[in-house]
């Protein structure tokens, strides 16, 4: 990788239209800058190699962000392109937490290089955008995301941390208890799970009986993608709404039968080896997550759930539905005892009457 990333710069250098100097210079005057943005002191890197090496990551970065779009700017020994696997595990490594530059010295250098003329700064955030869509689907929204200045993303796991930021205000209550029951308890108790199109994870409504949950698609890459949002948002942000979604789906599966059933209803995409390493993920996740239970995002969910849960009607009504009413057969059964039951019952009144 050392070897592709050098590569990469010269490719960077013959795209652009300004100089290495120029690049040199403009990493110098953003040094200071640059280094605050680390939780290192990076003391012991004289300035020549921190410029260096910022100055190579950062024109890998793009290079990598902008020959998805552009097949102009692949050469044909590009050896990461050539395979799938290889941009695969690039996309992935460049979305871990110890592995982020700035957001700001990538739209500087871009704007510098004059690749895109004239440059907007809109630009670099759609490359991005298409970039993470190609690893995070599932995470990232279709649409475009719209940001109002560049200045919003501190870098790419930042940036997807925004896709799932909520859209529409949010005043939680402050819950009387941060549990319910679990999906399959639930079921039972007459709660009917649906599968939202939207793909903002945090709308999860509970209306009536009805619990919507947006899809999710759980792969091999999945817990890489949490824990670090996780961990960027547990250290260095005032909300913490992933942690509170990690929390929310902790609750719904306890076990592999929990997870079984919302794969069933199409709210789980379970690519892993089988439903108790979904479960089994989320406890993981639970264990180191931290969030304010005085600013719970669903904490009208599970008091709405709760209410739900004590009542009885519902559990009756789900239970016949679900013992005896799940195929043709057990319905045909049910009519017959019934027939029966009211001929029995025909009978003893004819035989009171004819004594009377």
């Amino acid at each position: 990788m050392e070897e592709r990333i050098r590569m990469y710069l010269q490719d960077f250098l013959i795209c652009s239209n300004a100089r290495l100097e120029d690049f040199i210079e403009l990493i110098g005057d953003r040094e200071a800058t640059l280094r605050n943005c680390y939780a290192e002191t990076l003391e012991d890197i004289i300035s020549e190699e921190f410029v260096k090496m910022i100055l190579v990551d950062a024109a890998f970065v793009i290079m990598v962000i902008l020959k998805p779009s552009f097949i102009a700017f692949r050469g044909r020994n590009d050896r990461i392109f050539s395979c799938r696997w290889k941009i695969r595990e690039v996309r992935i490594d460049l979305c871990l937490l110890e592995n982020q530059l700035p957001f700001f010295i990538l739209q500087d250098m871009l704007k510098l290089s004059k690749i895109f003329t004239p440059y907007k700064e809109s630009i670099l955030i759609m490359l991005v955008h298409e970039f993470l869509r190609g690893v995070w689907g599932s995470w990232a929204t279709e649409d475009y995301v719209e940001i109002r200045s560049s200045s919003e993303i501190e870098h790419f796991v930042g940036f997807l941390r925004i896709y799932q930021q909520p859209t529409r205000p949010h005043r939680p209550k402050i819950p009387k208890r941060l549990t319910t029951s679990t999906a399959k308890m639930l079921h039972q108790a007459g709660v009917k799970f649906q599968s939202r199109s939207d793909q903002k994870l945090l709308h999860i409504e509970f209306n009536k009986e009805f619990l919507k949950i947006p899809q999710f698609r759980i792969s091999d890459d999945t817990e890489i993608l949490l824990r670090n949002l996780q961990a960027f948002e547990q250290c260095h942000c005032g909300d913490s709404y992933v942690g509170n979604y990690i929390h929310m789906m902790d609750l719904l599966v306890d076990s592999p039968e929990d997870v079984e059933i919302l794969v069933r209803y199409g709210i789980i995409e379970n690519f892993l080896s089988n439903n108790e390493a979904v479960s089994t993920l989320f406890y993981d996740l639970s264990r180191e997550n931290m969030f304010s239970s005085d600013n719970f995002y669903f904490s009208d969910v599970l008091e709405d759930l709760n209410n739900y849960y004590g009542r009885d009607w519902p559990r009756w009504k789900a239970n016949l539905r679900q013992n005896y009413f799940q195929n043709p057969w057990s319905i045909f059964s049910v009519i017959a005892a019934a027939f029966l039951l009211l001929l029995t019952i025909i009978q003893a009144v004819c035989s009171i009457i004819q004594l009377v």
